[in-house]
């Protein structure tokens, strides 16, 4: 067993792979194979950059990390359509070649009998067979959906690095035996798809010009944006004591965190 190696993991799968005959799952794959290898070949990432793991209908790669992320999603976003695109065009309709694209980046660690461990990897592998990703290839006339998770959203999407725009990114959460995940959709979110947590206000107080919560009159402002009025003895390393009002009247104390 390695120590655990930091690397980026493109996943890509195809489409109703099972639905086909022998002959057209040998065809897919080759062309599965061909996608893959121009794209990454585009991005600049060549045979002693990469290791591949043969999935059937898939394709697993473990990508050295000194590849730069941004360069590779960006690749991506342009590499596989125009590389689809060529091939769906000279294909039978019962040949088409649909694909479902993850990123992402983490720690794994490479066993004795080449085989791939880690929780980051698990993860992006329940991202690429989750719901949201399966339902929006279902809905795009788009022959393939990419997806990233949050580590590549965090570190090269939310940044607008050309030809990475970030608006076009759509947080979803992934149901899985562990718990939900985080990931983000490039393009239109699938209808009934649970999204990121909502913009809209929580807050029952008024709101000023900026949107911001006004405090009401005569009182001031204490940890973590509280309204205190009335006596107030301390507000003393994080914690407040006396009386205080806030969308109602509370005797005693109210603590946060440890009471010092």
């Amino acid at each position: 067993m390695t120590n655990p190696l930091p690397r980026t993991f493109l996943l890509v799968d195809t489409e109703r792979f099972s639905d086909r005959d022998d002959v057209q799952q040998a065809y897919l794959r080759r062309m599965l194979y061909d996608v893959v290898d121009r794209t990454l070949l585009a991005a600049g990432v060549d045979q002693t950059l990469r290791l591949r793991a043969d999935r059937g209908d898939a394709v697993m790669e473990l990508i050295d990390p000194h590849v730069p992320l941004n360069v590779l999603l960006r690749t991506l976003l342009t590499e596989v359509p125009a590389q689809l695109r060529a091939i769906n065009r000279l294909a039978a309709s019962s040949a088409q070649l649909r694909l479902r694209v993850v990123l992402a980046s983490g720690m794994v660690m490479i066993d004795e009998h080449e085989g791939w461990v880690g929780t980051d990897l698990n993860e992006a592998c329940r991202l690429l067979d989750g719901e949201p990703l399966r339902a929006a290839l279902r809905e795009r006339t788009d022959p393939h959906v990419l997806c990233v998770s949050a580590s590549v959203h965090n570190g090269i999407v939310r940044h607008n690095h050309p030809g990475i725009p970030a608006e076009e990114f759509h947080e979803v959460t992934v149901d899985s035996k562990n718990g939900p995940l985080k990931a983000w959709l490039h393009g239109p979110v699938p209808a009934g798809t649970v999204t990121g947590p909502s913009t809209a206000p929580t807050s029952e107080g008024p709101r000023g010009p900026g949107g911001a919560e006004e405090a009401p009159t005569g009182g001031r402002t204490g940890p973590a944006g509280i309204h205190v009025q009335g006596v107030n003895d301390g507000i003393i390393a994080g914690h407040i004591e006396g009386n205080a009002v806030r969308a109602g009247v509370v005797h005693g104390d109210i603590i946060f965190g440890d009471r010092r």
